[in-house]
């Protein structure tokens, strides 16, 4: 394990974090804060128990729209909740660290690094949503992973799952990232939109929805992999199989041991919320675009092809310790420079 100094200087900042929130009491979290109260005598007895919950812009937080719509119209019995949505996991990582945040959706595997950079001191809840990864171009000449050759992609998530599974495929197909394939970052998917909606000649890396906002905005467009499909080819003949993970739900290890049955009660919560978003797609579109996350139209189009699942306990621990093995292989600093131990895993 990693020297623990680093971790220490984060609990310092946490402690000092906690003292200036007691002197500020009632202060805004952040944008987009859904707080759910009965009162306001209620609110200063459940400070000390309000879980703060952030999502990402994208499938994470539309899993979560009807969880957070209940909290919102104080339909969670006593609990109390604040959520906040983020565009990049950038936003999230540092206040998970710092104790600002309790709970998380990030990508697969930046949970296994935030896990080996604090010693221990995250933990994954669940898996939130599987591949919702894609190419897309303005044209008809990408079939298979080979055809990337040569190709510039547009992509957003470097450092995280979409950078790691595009090297993987691209590299199980003989080809070399950065060599035979140029890559060209942004720091949003929404960017990623914008430089193919203002050169159609150019191809992406997108995950849903952003690949139904960029048709809509070029309905040329048309997607030529998905690269779960391209992740299953190229693992089919391999002793162990693994599934693409795009995003799982993290947990700071000592909000949940002192809280148990508050993350037991958002687990049941985040289960019902995904559920009925698989189910009641035109309702849950209609609170996607009430919380501007995507559109309702878009939000109509995309959801199922979102990958929005909710995955806990044994189930979990199979599927995304097999994904965390093949990016090990590929480049351990992917995961943080080791495969996590079972206290990664949380159990119920």
């Amino acid at each position: 394990m990693k020297s623990s100094y680093g971790w220490r200087k984060r609990i310092a900042y946490v402690m000092i974090g906690v003292l200036l929130l007691a002197f500020a009491a009632g202060c805004s979290r952040g944008a987009q804060e859904i707080v759910s109260t009965e009162n306001e005598t209620e609110t200063v007895q459940k400070d000390e128990t309000n879980i703060r919950v952030s999502a990402l812009k994208g499938p994470t937080a539309m899993g979560l729209v009807k969880f957070m719509n209940d909290a919102e119209n104080n339909n969670v019995g006593e609990e109390s909740y604040t959520f906040s949505i983020s565009a990049s996991p950038d936003e999230v990582t540092p206040k998970i660290v710092q104790g600002d945040l309790d709970i998380a959706a990030v990508p697969a595997n930046l949970a296994s690094i935030l896990y080996n950079q604090t010693d221990g001191a995250v933990q994954v809840l669940m898996v939130n949503t599987l591949g919702v990864l894609y190419i897309v171009e303005n044209g008809d000449t990408i079939h298979s992973a080979a055809d990337l050759k040569g190709k510039t992609i547009y992509a957003s998530g470097k450092g995280s799952t979409p950078e790691y599974a595009l090297n993987y495929i691209l590299e199980k197909n003989g080809l070399v990232p950065g060599t035979d394939v140029t890559i060209e970052w942004k720091s949003e998917h929404s960017e990623c939109v914008a430089a193919i909606s203002a050169d159609p000649s150019k191809i992406a890396m997108l995950p849903q929805p952003f690949v139904t906002t960029a048709q809509e905005k070029t309905p040329s467009l048309r997607v030529a992999l998905d690269l779960t499909e391209e992740w299953d080819k190229v693992q089919k003949d391999g002793e162990e199989k693994s599934t693409l993970i795009t995003g799982v739900t993290v947990v700071r290890k000592e909000f949940a041991d002192e809280h148990k049955e508050a993350v037991e009660q958002f687990l049941k919560r985040y289960q019902e919320s995904v559920e009925y978003v698989q189910t009641h797609e035109k309702e849950a579109a209609n609170l996607v675009g009430a919380y501007d996350i995507v559109t309702e139209e878009v939000a109509k189009k995309a959801l199922p092809e979102c990958s929005i699942v909710y995955y806990d306990g044994e189930e979990m621990k199979e599927m995304l310790s097999g994904y965390l093995s093949v990016l090990n292989e590929q480049n351990p600093k992917s995961i943080g420079g080791e495969l996590p131990e079972d206290d990664f895993y949380y159990t119920k």
